[in-house]
């Protein structure tokens, strides 16, 4: 039957909700790859995660990289406070954003993420019960509307492209007749073996390979110099010998690569700049394993999460600068002592440490002497 897909997505309007709390839900139509259709309810929230996680997935056609690449349309962030008023002038966003998201390369149109995001929930086909006090009040978009000029129109439809490989006469006035070396686009499957609308016979077509885009996507070229397999979802698994192409390279050791359509992380240790010997590095990684991670797309367990260990206040003060100056004036006038500066002292209990002067106390007429203007003139007014 083929890949899954979504044909189409028309925003139906939005609910106002009562239960738990109040909130709002925007109604969507799916047109899946089978013509069938389905109708989805996500918050705007929810919407707006997904359009943060695409950009992620995609960080050069989200204009990470260079702005001038960007192509994943604009989504405004939500609001503090969502009423009716906003949920009803959010329909012509979603409306324009969904249409061009559609448009967009099969990449991104029919990406995993895309596709897990608007399958039917069980919360979908949950209907409101009778027991409820308030039941969800339901705004659909008016068809003589703004929107009504673009939800009418159908997303792209990315077609196949066939040789026929054998000769095919027509039976019947629905089929088409076929020569060897025939070119034609596949517009609809079935499972009966027939290739709907060109009338032909499945067995009697090849696919044709795709030719490569004469536009080279940006990216530095490297090879895989040993081979590992993805942990996370959104790892790269390579081959050692396969070339990818280098899209962001980050600190921590993980780079993001992409091979083909795929796009993911990569640990860099394990990658070599086309065109060189990879014999050396090859040696140099033979037994070390690949770094942690820590710019995970949702890695719950990054590394970033663990607390710093704190340190107490007293080897805070043995570890300070004017600390360290004390010990190394004593250290100067008296022997100097074995071990590191920072090690804790041990208490000396044969010697008590030296008591210091406690200078003579001045006398009033000092006193009255060294003081301010204004303790004067107070003392001469309590006189």
């Amino acid at each position: 039957m083929g890949d899954t897909f979504i044909r189409h997505i028309a925003l139906l309007g939005f609910e106002k909700r009562f239960v738990p709390s109040q909130h709002y839900v925007y109604m969507f139509l799916v047109k899946w790859q089978d013509l069938s259709e389905k109708v989805v309810y996500r918050r705007f929230t929810e919407i707006y995660e997904f359009h943060k996680m695409l950009k992620e997935t995609f960080p050069i056609e989200a204009g990470d990289i260079n702005p001038e690449n960007r192509i994943i349309p604009h989504l405004p962030a939500p609001r503090w406070f969502d009423g009716q008023r906003v949920a009803e002038s959010r329909q012509g966003t979603l409306t324009e954003y969904f249409a061009s998201l559609m448009s967009l390369p099969v990449k991104i149109s029919r990406c995993p993420h895309l596709l897990d995001f608007f399958k039917v929930r069980p919360d979908d086909l949950k209907l409101p019960t009778d027991n409820q006090v308030k039941k969800p009040e339901t705004y659909l978009v008016p068809k003589d509307g703004k929107n009504s000029t673009v939800t009418d129109i159908t997303g792209p439809i990315i077609l196949q492209t066939y040789r026929a490989i054998a000769d095919f006469e027509k039976s019947s006035s629905s089929q088409m007749a076929l020569a060897t070396g025939d070119v034609v686009d596949v517009v609809e499957k079935s499972e009966s073996g027939q290739k709907e609308r060109k009338g032909g016979p499945a067995g009697a077509a090849r696919t044709l390979t795709p030719r490569p885009c004469s536009r080279r996507r940006p990216g530095e070229p490297y090879v895989a110099i040993r081979a590992y397999t993805a942990e996370l979802e959104d790892e790269v698994s390579l081959q050692e010998g396969e070339a990818i192409d280098v899209i962001h390279k980050l600190l921590d050791g993980w780079w993001v690569v992409r091979k083909g359509d795929i796009t993911g992380y990569f640990p860099s240790m394990y990658l070599q700049k086309s065109g060189q010997d990879a014999a050396q590095a090859r040696r140099q990684i033979k037994s070390r394993g690949a770094p942690p991670r820590r710019s995970s797309i949702r890695n719950a367990h990054s590394i970033h999460q663990r607390s710093r260990k704190r340190l107490s206040q007293d080897t805070y003060r043995r570890n300070s600068v004017r600390f360290l100056q004390q010990r190394r004036r004593q250290a100067g006038a008296g022997p100097r002592s074995s071990g590191s500066t920072l090690r804790e002292e041990q208490p000396q209990t044969g010697s008590a440490k030296p008591q210091p002067a406690v200078p003579p106390r001045p006398s009033a007429d000092l006193i009255l002497h060294r003081c301010s203007e204004s303790t004067k003139r107070k003392l001469a007014s309590a006189v």
